[in-house]
C-alpha cells in the first residue's frame, strides 16, 4: 500500500476547497450592480445604518430642485462610485456626504451608482444672456492667456462627459458648478489635480459665465 496516498488525497481535497472558495469570492465580486436595490436605498435610505434617503437632497430620480445640490440623474456610474469613495477620505470633505459615504458598503455604492446612471436628467437652462456668450467661449475654446483648457476637451461638446474618466456636467445647476470650481480653487476639494489648476486660473465672473452656459447644455 502507498502510505503517501492519503496525504496526497488530503492535499488535493484542501486545494479543491481553496480553489472553490477563491472562485466563489471572484464570482461575488463579479456580480453586477443591482439598480433596483440602489433605487430602494436612494428613495428610503436605511435607518438601521444611519443612511438617510438620498431623495431628500437630490430629488426624485436624481433630479435635484435645490440648486446647491447636484443633479445626479444620468451621471456615469464609475464617476459616482469614485466620488462616493472619495467622500470617505480627505480629498473630498463634506459634512453630510462624508457621514453618509462612510456608512455605505461597496455594494451600496455600486447599486446606487447603477440606479442613478439609468435615470434621465431633467434639462436645465442658461439664465444670463449677457454672460452666456463668454461662458460658451470658455467652454469651447478655453482661456488661452490663462492656460485654461476648453471644458469641451474633457466633458464633450454637450457636457456628456466620458464614462469612467470625466463627469457628465451638461444641465447641471449653476450654483453647484460655481461652488465646485471655487472649491477646487481654494483646495476645499482636492480630488482632481487638473480641475484644481483650472479653478485657480479662473475669475469669479468666468466661473459664473461657464456655469451658466453648462446649465443649458443638453
Amino acid at each position: 500500500m502507498n502510505r503517501a496516498l492519503p496525504s496526497f488525497v488530503k492535499f488535493v481535497s484542501i486545494a479543491a476547497l481553496t480553489f472553490a472558495a477563491v472562485a466563489s469570492a471572484s464570482e461575488d465580486k463579479a456580480q453586477p450592480a443591482d439598480a433596483n436595490k440602489g433605487g430602494t436605498l436612494y428613495a428610503s435610505g436605511d435607518a438601521s445604518r444611519g443612511i438617510m434617503a438620498c431623495v431628500a437632497c437630490h430629488g426624485n430620480a436624481g433630479n435635484s430642485s435645490i440648486t446647491q445640490n447636484p443633479k445626479l440623474a444620468g451621471q456615469h456610474a464609475a464617476y459616482l462610485q469614485k466620488q462616493l469613495h472619495e467622500f470617505k477620505g480627505p480629498t473630498r470633505n463634506n459634512a453630510v456626504m462624508t457621514a453618509i459615504a462612510k456608512a455605505l458598503s461597496d455594494d451600496d455604492i455600486r447599486n446606487l451608482a447603477a440606479y442613478l446612471e439609468q435615470q434621465k436628467q431633467q434639462p436645465g437652462a442658461a439664465k444670463n444672456k449677457t454672460t452666456v456668450e463668454l461662458g460658451k467661449k470658455i467652454y469651447r475654446a478655453g482661456i488661452a492667456e490663462k492656460n485654461v483648457p476648453a471644458c469641451a476637451g474633457c466633458h464633450g461638446p454637450n457636457g456628456a462627459g466620458v464614462p469612467a474618466q470625466f463627469a457628465r456636467i451638461g444641465g447641471q445647476h449653476q450654483d453647484y458648478t460655481v461652488a465646485q470650481l471655487t472649491n477646487f480653487r481654494t483646495g476645499a476639494r482636492a480630488n482632481n489635480a487638473q480641475m484644481t489648476a483650472v479653478g485657480k486660473r479662473m475669475s469669479d465672473d468666468e466661473m459664473q459665465a461657464v456655469a451658466d452656459y453648462i446649465a443649458g447644455l443638453k
